[in-house]
């Protein structure tokens, strides 16, 4: 038998902007239960979650750990999480699995940028959230304040259930509104004396718990009507209402903590254990074909891999939540996704870098297994004869690419089975082999994600290697009408080659009128796979080239917009009239006329006024409104056109339009310009003309290399 049930795990992730005391407040939740006999510090790297090498070099977390405490007969599973917005998949990864989030916040800093990214994705998720207010024996710590910005920026659904009798040195009381006692601790912290609310603060303990009452009232008829008729509500009818608030996303209870000195955590996991909802009380998960899988251990056996990780001497670790059943040792499941078969060799607990071998994980808890040989993160595995397959984790778009260059040559399978091992560990980094840029790109959430990867290549992988400035993939397009005729001839004994085209070119849009002066005889419409379109009209008449030849003069005419004329860029949104030729009755060929078309079309193309398109995208900064100069001066150095500046809470977000070869180094520049103080986010919005001089500059560049080439 487990020794949990289903109703006695809750599954709690560990939220907020970096340095908010995350990390630590996991350590302190270990030590109370009695699962480590002494509290490990960041300072010293002794913590149990931050037990990667690179995590205690950095002196932050950069990986999601999963860790569980056992506290007055439950099971609490504990993912502590990065707060860098760098590693953003890790936050996101944890958020799925987890049934409640804990957000901390920073008592010195308030709400920061950190922390308002993060909510977003609590929102996508509907995630009963907890607000703990961290650091509150720092001497710039503001309990009010930082009160004041929650609400601001997550409206009233914030409600007190602590508050701190004093802030900053002296803190050691916090008085419970919800048990209307008051919680004394000794400088060592650990479990405090509970003691009447003194006098001085029986008025404002009164007022937040009968704001406390009000707001659990209103989110249920039941408890109105109770209300009403005796104008308090018990401790058990709040905690009741409180569950079902936070199920709904309708409320979100604030604690106070030191974590640091190990003030406050006890309280907390009280809490956790006694309102926060287990797995069965959430809403079911809805399968991809729309069925209801109901968390309940006697269901069929289906579990969610929501994270990997590999281990030198280990293997490949896979972390999973059981969604449905009882997962035991020696069971087979179905991936749904890859349709093999996966047998559960192993089961572990597991408490950052230490894991203890079980024999069984009920619906709702989470656990981790060993070399499941074709199964990855997003991926389902089910009981035999079911067809379970859970929703995708949606992973955030890249914010930052480098290209990416082995130092030794004969390498770059060992670099190709690195990345590899890399994107499977990692989702919200992409590998990219552009055949349009030749080069290998990595598409990454920012300069310490990037970092990362770098050390991972190089200690892991034991490859060495360099980042490098990426290509640019601009366009070539043209601006008017013009034509040309090449003639192809070639004798050289025998049979030769002989092809004559006559060919006019236009700038194509939507909507545009035919031709009027040509005879269209055919018109082919193709979509470019780099975006944009080729419109080729069959405009011959009298047979002057054999319509057997038209394929081979638009495969010229194909090959050079590859290989644009202006600097071999990719061309598009060009309409090509064939309207004229010659052939010859034994010379002409498919070649010929491929010949012909390239030559003809390179030479009308470069006399319709070219021009060099190149990518634009939109960038939206989030930062404190007195960085906001200094962030858009930064921005309009890089060619920025600045939209807008739009208020969220006490943070400004500029809205701007960045040409993507202006973007280079942005992560570390913004991150320098605001001490880690601000965030952003890019998308792509359209390709658009490039400034004269740096398209003539970029052609001289091409045409240089070209020769250089040649020669």
């Amino acid at each position: 038998m487990p020794e949990f049930d289903t109703s006695h795990v809750k599954n709690i992730v560990l939220l907020g902007h970096a340095g908010s005391g995350k990390t630590t407040l996991a350590e302190c939740m270990l030590f109370e239960a009695g699962i480590i006999s002494r509290r490990g510090s960041i300072a010293e790297r002794t913590t149990t979650g931050d037990y990667h090498e690179l995590e205690q070099e950095r002196g932050n977390s950069i990986f999601s750990k999963l860790l569980h405490t056992k506290w007055r007969g439950y099971k609490i599973n504990v993912i502590d999480t990065p707060g860098y917005d760098d590693f953003v998949g890790e936050v996101i990864s944890a958020l799925r699995v987890a049934d409640t989030g804990v957000m901390l916040l920073n008592a010195m800093m308030g709400v920061e940028v950190g922390t308002d990214i993060i909510w977003d994705y609590t929102e996508q998720f509907k995630t009963p959230m907890i607000f703990a207010v961290n650091k509150l024996d720092d001497d710039n710590a503001d309990f009010d304040k930082t009160v004041k910005e929650s609400k601001a920026h997550f409206g009233n659904k914030v409600v007190v259930v602590q508050y701190p009798r004093q802030v900053g040195a002296g803190f050691h009381e916090i008085i419970d509104v919800l048990r209307m006692t008051m919680y004394k601790f000794k400088d060592a912290g650990g479990k405090p004396e509970k003691l009447p609310i003194p006098d001085e603060e029986k008025a404002k303990a009164d007022e937040l718990h009968k704001e406390l009452i009000e707001a659990i009232a209103s989110n249920d008829e039941s408890l109105m009507e109770k209300y009403f008729d005796k104008g308090e509500l018990d401790e058990d009818e709040m905690k009741n209402g409180l569950k079902k608030a936070m199920i709904a996303h309708d409320l979100f209870p604030l604690f106070c903590l030191s974590a640091e000195r190990n003030m406050g955590s006890g309280r907390l996991m009280g809490f956790i254990d006694n309102v926060c909802p287990s797995a069965n009380e959430m809403a079911p998960q809805t399968t991809k074909s729309g069925d209801k899988l109901t968390c309940d251990a006697n269901g069929p056996a289906c579990i969610f891999i929501y994270k990997t990780i590999s281990e030198p001497h280990v293997g490949e670790l896979s972390f999973f939540k059981v969604y449905s059943g009882t997962v035991k040792i020696g069971m087979e499941l179905e991936n749904e996704g890859t349709g093999v078969t996966e047998k559960i060799s192993q089961l572990f607990l597991v408490e950052g870098n230490k894991r203890t071998s079980i024999h069984e994980l009920v619906a709702g808890d989470i656990g981790a297994t060993l070399k499941l040989k074709n199964t990855h993160v997003n991926n389902t595995l089910h009981a035999r004869g079911k067809n379970y397959e859970l929703p995708p984790i949606e992973f955030p778009p890249h914010n930052m690419t480098v290209a990416i260059e082995t130092l030794k040559k004969g390498e770059e399978e060992k670099l190709s089975q690195a990345m590899h091992q890399l994107r499977e560990e990692d989702p919200t980094l992409l590998v990219e082999v552009s055949t349009e840029l030749k080069q290998t790109l990595i598409h990454c959430q920012g300069d310490m994600h990037l970092a990362v990867a770098k050390w991972k290549i190089e200690h892991q992988h034991k490859l060495e290697v360099k980042f490098i400035k990426p290509k640019i993939a601009y366009r070539e397009t043209i601006r008017k009408m013009a034509e040309a005729n090449y003639r192809h001839k070639k004798q050289s004994g025998g049979s030769g080659q002989f092809g004559e085209v006559y060919m006019r070119i236009e700038p194509w849009h939507e909507g545009m009128a035919e031709p009027t002066d040509l005879n269209i005889r055919a018109r082919d419409v193709h979509d470019l796979e780099w975006g944009g379109k080729l419109v080729f009209y069959n405009c011959i008449v009298g047979g002057a080239i054999d319509t057997r030849f038209l394929p081979s003069i638009l495969k010229g005419v194909m090959e050079k917009m590859h290989n644009g004329p202006l600097t071999g860029s990719y061309a598009r949104d060009i309409r090509v009239s064939v309207y004229d030729g010659k052939m010859h009755p034994v010379d002409s060929n498919d070649i010929s006329f491929k010949i012909a078309g390239l030559q003809a079309f390179r030479q009308a193309f470069q006399q319709a006024d070219p021009q060099i398109l190149e990518p634009i995208y939109h960038v939206d900064v989030l930062c404190p409104d007195d960085l906001t100069g200094a962030v858009m001066g930064d921005l309009q150095s890089r060619r920025a056109i600045v939209e807008g500046i739009d208020s969220e809470g006490h943070f400004q977000k500029i809205l701007a339009k960045v040409p993507l070869a202006e973007m280079d180094g942005y992560s570390s520049s913004l991150r320098s310009i605001t001490q880690g103080r601000a965030k952003f986010k890019m998308n792509f919005f359209a390709y658009v003309a490039l400034p004269f001089d740096l398209q003539r500059k970029l052609i001289d560049d091409y045409s240089k290399t070209e020769k250089e080439e040649f020669v």
